[in-house]
């Protein structure tokens, strides 16, 4: 009988040895899993990805790009779309042949040339109303000198101002043999220097090409004479290249 309870008790402590040696190992197996971080036999589980899932799709579209001042594009630029969860980013691709930059474009004011004004001849040609002035200039061999650098004044008598002469004296001036009578009738109408009225009117008189000399009033108009008669001044400071003219009503005479 005592036999049998002493067994009793050496079970009994082996069964209790037993269950706190499973107990402590799973306490040092549970310490094991936090110090080092690690369940060595806790059951696989499956992680979330950390990286997205990611799909796209290409979307064409038209329109150009611009850079620079202006740039024209033709190509049609691809777009792709892709997509993360929920969100979408579109990013625009394009060829770098379908972008052309243009340089800027600089205006440049157009050069203007300074208009060249033609000689006293060729301006009082172009008038019209100087046709008899230009045949007798001919004549007398003068068109050479009022073409000349000048400068020069000229009284200039329009063809009325010849057609008041009495008759036939413009034809007979006009002959060879009366070259120089025509001459020095002519160098009357001619004053060395660029005499603009405003100057012509503060003098009594003038020197002439030819060495004569004309009066100058301004009494009732200004008007310019000789011994033998006055024309009056129609117009005034009409420009040449090589001087001025003013108008005379009348062809002075010596």
């Amino acid at each position: 009988m005592r036999c049998c309870a002493t067994s009793l008790l050496v079970v009994a402590v082996a069964v209790a040895a037993g269950i706190s040696s499973a107990s402590a190992g799973d306490c040092n197996r549970g310490r094991s899993r936090v110090v080092h971080g690690r369940r060595s036999h806790a059951p696989a589980m499956s992680q979330p990805s950390s990286q997205p899932s990611w799909s796209s799709r290409q979307v064409t579209g038209s329109g150009h790009v611009q850079s620079g001042t202006v740039v024209h594009s033709s190509s049609v630029p691809t777009v792709t779309e892709h997509v993360v969860g929920n969100d979408s980013v579109i990013v625009q691709s394009v060829h770098p042949e379908s972008v052309r930059v243009s340089s800027p474009v600089v205006s440049q004011a157009p050069v203007v040339k300074a208009a060249v004004l033609p000689d006293i001849v060729d301006t009082a040609v172009a008038a019209g109303s100087f046709k008899t002035l230009a045949a007798a200039l001919g004549a007398a061999d003068l068109v050479g000198t009022l073409k000349g650098d000048g400068p020069f004044t000229v009284f200039a008598p329009t063809d009325d101002a010849f057609a008041k002469l009495p008759a036939g004296t413009v034809e007979q001036l006009l002959k060879p043999e009366n070259k120089d009578k025509l001459r020095d009738i002519l160098l009357l109408h001619v004053v060395p220097g660029k005499v603009a009225a405003a100057d012509v009117v503060k003098l009594k008189e003038a020197t002439t090409a030819g060495g004569g000399k004309v009066s100058i009033s301004t009494t009732d108009g200004v008007k310019v004479g000789t011994a033998s008669g006055s024309a009056t001044v129609v117009k005034t400071d009409i420009p040449a290249k090589n001087g001025l003219i003013h108008v005379i009503d009348s062809v002075l005479l010596p």
